[in-house]
């Protein structure tokens, strides 16, 4: 099977999954307790004007007709109005506002990460058990186990309020007003401004929780790059290659470390997806208003088209994140074939 084929049957493979997904989300979202409705009534309310208010945004209306009405206006480019978080908003230009940030944070993340924790990864296994090797486990021990939001605080006392060297908190310095939106991307637009100090400053801003989340991440690219390497230098074409007389950093190289990114690549990849979806305490903790803390103020103010848009684009995000991974097999490894 070709490549062109193969994606086209696994993009195929979306319609019934998102179907799904929108499915259950929707009537779980509903069931949630709480009532959205009250959000939009002055503290003291007659019946009338609850029922009122009921109708003009629809949830008089059975559920599976509010659904395929939903569903309708979805497949239309019509995501629907925020209920609770910023009344009347569309949900699209609310999450468009807010997703740029995370994938920023994510970005860098992973790239810092990947390179890194491959690295460290390969370094500790052809060093196995020797200083290196347990140096860099219990760096990878602490990174695996160390609660993400508690090593944004020791960030922020140690490198901000102690030392003073970068901002604790926020994505931009107040003084700064932001530039003209054009794509969403705060470097990008404030570099189309003419507005270098304020990307600058964002880059700056981004620093903290950006190595947050890569020693996070970083760590737990180490342990399966090590694990992985492991398992190949202990494979016959690797004993094969040094007996004829192959430099040992050849082998490593070109013959191990090749076929040991196929499970790091999978980790990394479903690394992405996640990162995309929200950086929920990441975020939170730095105070840089993204998907993730969106995300909560959804499910805490129950804004129905706000969650239900957001799990619908974690959704995709993850699928083709997973579609472009088992695309890199067949690079990392050419006996793969899309069958």
């Amino acid at each position: 099977m070709s490549m062109l084929k193969y994606i086209l049957r696994r993009l195929l493979q979306l319609v019934p999954i998102l179907f799904g997904v929108l499915l259950i989300t929707f009537f779980l979202s509903r069931a949630m307790p709480g009532d959205p409705i009250q959000a939009h009534l002055p503290p003291i309310y007659t019946q009338a004007q609850y029922e009122a208010r009921r109708h003009q945004l629809g949830f008089d209306l059975p559920l599976w007709q509010q659904f395929f009405i939903y569903l309708g206006n979805l497949f239309a480019g019509n995501w629907g109005y925020s209920i609770s978080i910023n009344r009347g908003q569309d949900v699209w230009e609310l999450i468009w506002e807010r997703f740029p940030r995370t994938l920023d944070i994510a970005i860098l993340s992973i790239i810092i990460a990947s390179i890194v924790g491959i690295k460290t990864g390969v370094i500790s296994a052809t060093h196995r058990n020797k200083a290196k090797d347990t140096i860099l486990r219990g760096f990878a021990l602490v990174g695996v186990s160390i609660p993400v939001f508690w090593l944004g605080l020791l960030l922020q006392f140690f490198v901000a309020y102690k030392l003073g060297w970068l901002p604790a908190i926020g994505y931009k310095d107040m003084r700064y007003s932001d530039p003209p939106l054009r794509t969403g991307f705060m470097v990008i637009d404030a570099i189309i401004a003419g507005q270098m100090n304020l990307a600058i400053d964002y880059l700056v801003h981004l620093i903290l929780p950006v190595l947050c989340l890569a020693f996070i991440f970083l760590a737990t690219f180490t342990r399966q790059t090590r694990s992985s390497m492991l398992e190949i230098l202990q494979q016959d074409y690797i004993r094969t290659a040094r007996a004829k007389g192959c430099r040992e950093k050849d082998v490593i190289k070109k013959h191990a470390r090749r076929n040991a990114l196929i499970p790091t690549t999978t980790v990394i990849g479903l690394s992405i997806g996640g990162l995309l979806g929200g950086a929920m305490l990441t975020e939170i903790t730095f105070n840089l208003h993204g998907m993730g803390e969106l995300l909560l103020r959804a499910i805490l103010d129950r804004d129905y088209y706000v969650l239900n848009a957001i799990v619908f684009m974690t959704t995709m995000i993850f699928i083709l994140v997973n579609l472009f991974t088992d695309m890199a097999y067949a690079y990392l490894d050419p006996r793969i074939t899309f069958q």
